[in-house]
């Protein structure tokens, strides 16, 4: 197992003055962008049991931030060991990243769509549902296609299409990629939440609840005034961060 790394303090006071919490009551951990690789979940999960174990009771609420599949040799078995852990809590949500928003779009038979999946990472997805290494190719684009839609099992698809945009618990916002600044958090565009880096990284301004996102990979964890970014690159790093909030405190479980 990979070694613990746990940061700890108040959550930041915003650019109002205002500090951030949960409900009384619930844990929260939130993890980055997983990219396939189902060591570094299983790693993580682990990790979070135990710190979960030494802490006071509280109802434990897991949030998956997005982009579960691609780059990673082993997104099948991700999206699968996901899909069983949220089918047997009712306090485990998944939030669509971009890729699985390709994914999906591909699976719809957009050929399009389905270059893109291929072009970022998609090829990795394709080999870890057993589609043989010779098949994937480009220039026979509509027959792979067609394989990858015959091959991926329907409640895999299912449970990508039910990821939801966004979740909010008290004062934070959880969601893949960011919000666009100057649109209320009830209008955001689907697009901004699975897509967006700028105006959103840079954006100074408080937002009306704190922003808890991936999709930017970073060294390290992101901590801003309005925004904390996890997705600290597990795909090519190692590292797969949880964030930690209860309370007015969080803390990071990273692999």
């Amino acid at each position: 197992m990979k070694q613990i790394f746990r940061f700890f303090q108040k959550v930041a006071a915003g650019g109002d003055g205002r500090g951030y919490s949960v409900p009384a009551g619930r844990r929260i951990y939130a993890i980055g962008d997983v990219h396939g690789r189902a060591d570094l979940l299983n790693d993580l999960l682990a990790l979070i049991d135990q710190d979960n174990s030494k802490r006071s009771p509280a109802v434990k609420t897991l949030i998956f931030l997005g982009d579960l599949v691609d780059r990673g040799c082993q997104s099948a078995q991700v999206v699968q060991s996901t899909c069983q852990l949220q089918a047997s809590d009712e306090n485990i949500y998944v939030i669509k990243g971009n890729h699985e928003e390709a994914m999906l779009a591909a699976l719809d038979g957009n050929l399009r769509a389905f270059k893109f999946f291929l072009m970022y990472g998609g090829a990795a997805t394709l080999r870890s549902y057993n589609i043989p290494e010779k098949n994937i190719r480009v220039e026979a684009l509509p027959d792979l296609l067609r394989t990858f839609i015959s091959t991926i099992p329907p409640h895999h698809v299912d449970f990508l299409r039910h990821a939801i945009d966004f979740l909010e618990i008290g004062d934070y916002f959880f969601t893949h990629a960011g919000v666009r600044p100057g649109v209320s958090l009830s209008n955001q565009a689907a697009f901004d939440l699975r897509w967006i880096r700028e105006p959103f990284l840079s954006h100074s301004r408080p937002f009306p609840k704190l922003i808890v996102h991936g999709h930017t990979p970073e060294e390290d964890v992101q901590i801003r005034s309005n925004r904390i970014g996890i997705d600290t690159g597990a795909f090519e790093t190692g590292r797969l961060t949880a964030i930690g909030l209860e309370n007015e405190d969080m803390w990071f479980v990273q692999t």
